[in-house]
């Protein structure tokens, strides 16, 4: 059945909590939040696992409304100077069943007022994760070119960190006449896929979504054998 998960009043509470970014009014809104964000968002990750498995079986969409996919809606403001408690944005992650024990690659859907994406791969890796990558990009250009410079992949994904998230030169262990070299210096293995609005919150956007996450398969199925892990 086709259905509509998000409305734009997903949007319309984001841009609210950013002018009125506080408990009292997060306590006065948060039956809002839970009836506009949170519940449609368990409706869609629970919908999403059978769809997510015929991608991998080793990816779950988790429903719980803790430790799942939905992430907490309260920034950690330790050690940061921003001390504004709530995220203004909203954030599921499907993570490798494998994710609670290595750094893994994951699938990422992040909805925000003007800047919705989609995101797959890993994020600033530990040092031995990354290097394993870095590795298995230079001991086979030809797989790393068919999983992340295919036509189907760069029609909908995009690898482009900025210079300050790149290592200054290839590392003095891998050849820099490699046919990657810019790839071997990343910090980050990660695509993203802008979203607009209307996507979000159109009908079928779970199927739309899913195709997206297929075209990635195999950059994810690279970065999974990659650090040792099942696709």
């Amino acid at each position: 059945m086709v259905k509509r998960y998000f409305t734009k009043g997903v949007f319309d509470f984001l841009n609210e909590l950013e002018s009125n970014n506080e408990r009292a009014w997060w306590e006065d809104n948060k039956d809002r939040y839970i009836s506009t964000i949170r519940e449609p968002a368990l409706e869609f990750i629970n919908d999403f696992d059978s769809r997510l498995k015929k991608i991998s079986p080793h990816f779950a969409a988790d429903s719980r409304t803790v430790g799942g996919s939905l992430m907490r809606p309260y920034r950690d403001v330790r050690f940061s100077k921003d001390k504004t408690p709530y995220k203004t944005n909203v954030g599921i992650q499907f993570r490798h069943e494998q994710g609670k024990d290595v750094h893994a690659p994951g699938f990422y859907l992040h909805l925000e007022p003007r800047a919705c994406f989609a995101g797959v791969g890993l994020w600033t890796p530990e040092a031995p994760v990354a290097r394993a990558i870095r590795q298995s990009i230079h001991d086979d250009p030809a797989e790393w070119k068919k999983a992340a410079k295919g036509k189907a992949f760069a029609n909908t994904w995009s690898i482009a960190p900025d210079e300050s998230e790149m290592l200054k030169r290839v590392p003095k262990e891998l050849d820099d006449g490699h046919p990657y070299p810019d790839d071997l210096r990343m910090k980050s293995f990660i695509a993203g896929a802008r979203l607009s609005q209307a996507q979000v919150t159109s009908e079928g956007f779970d199927a739309e979504l899913s195709a997206m996450f297929t075209k990635a398969s195999a950059f994810t199925r690279f970065l999974c054998h990659a650090v040792g892990i099942p696709f």
